[in-house]
């Protein structure tokens, strides 16, 4: 039976079904998206985008959302950022495989899979009642900085032991201290790696309208510092679809949404292209 059987024949069902796989997945994806643009794209203008909500979000426009949302990913980002790529840092170039440093890592992927939810309540009972931050962009902001750090821990970690030796040998061998060294030569050429982390990571958190519910609060009114409440566009889309306010305007809300989110991926990939051009790599 396997003499009748040529040996390109495996090797060509592995590629179409490898084909199929992939054309499948843009497939959803498209659909998804069209779905989502035929729905809304109707309500989509320039009052929608620059109007303040009216009657809880039926009509008039996202403008604080957006905002909102913006202040939101800037807090989660500047806090999340600084702290993972040090952890990252220290577990690549100065930890040695101890008990600390496996816990470290099994704590990190721990948080990982953590329910929003619980990062929810655990945001409200610490950020929002004991520190005293109330409903706010900086409670809503930490709290989803629970949510981006793993990502960002061990994307930049990977990024980082992604950098040849011979970079690191080099740079001590012309003299170079070990900081030096991290600083200049290796966190460079490891940046479109931890540009990739931070993404993957503002997208996973940005969405999770449960951590904003108990955190962020759900003020319709421009924010005007880090201490107001705020209805961030995913639990904005949460309430219009679940209370069945309006479902073109929750459409609406995804459209933009989901253009913000391109435009960090686009500008990710600008600053990946940029860095990959002076340092060589890919």
């Amino acid at each position: 039976m396997n003499r009748l059987i040529s040996p390109a024949t495996p090797d060509r069902a592995a590629k179409v079904g490898l084909w199929a796989s992939a054309v499948l997945s843009m497939a959803i994806l498209l659909f998804i998206l069209g779905y989502i643009v035929i729905e809304g794209i109707s309500v989509v203008n320039i009052p929608f985008l620059l109007g303040s909500p009216v009657l809880s979000g039926a009509k008039g426009g996202i403008l604080p959302a957006i905002v909102g949302t913006i202040c939101l990913m800037a807090v989660t980002l500047s806090s999340a950022v600084p702290i993972g790529v040090g952890a990252a840092i220290y577990l690549a170039e100065y930890a040695s495989d101890s008990v600390v440093t496996r816990t470290i890592t099994f704590g990190v992927e721990c948080l990982a899979g953590v329910p929003s939810i619980v990062i929810g309540l655990f945001g409200y009972a610490f950020l929002v009642i004991y520190l005293g931050f109330g409903f706010s962009i900086l409670s809503g902001g930490l709290a989803l900085m629970a949510m981006a750090l793993p990502w960002i821990v061990r994307t930049s970690e990977e990024a980082i032991k992604a950098v040849p030796l011979t970079v690191r040998e080099g740079s001590l061998a012309l003299g170079a201290t070990k900081w030096q060294t991290v600083s200049r030569v290796v966190l460079p050429s490891a940046i479109p790696g931890i540009v990739t982390g931070a993404i993957l990571g503002i997208g996973k958190a940005i969405g999770e309208a449960a951590v904003l519910m108990f955190t962020a609060g759900s003020s319709l009114l421009m924010p005007s510092s880090l201490f107001d409440p705020v209805r961030a566009l995913p639990y904005h889309i949460y309430i219009l679809a679940s209370e069945g306010i309006s479902n073109p305007m929750a459409y609406g809300s995804s459209i933009v949404l989901l253009a913000m989110v391109l435009a960090i991926n686009l500008g990710a990939i600008a600053i990946q292209a940029h860095y990959g051009r002076h340092y060589g790599r890919n």
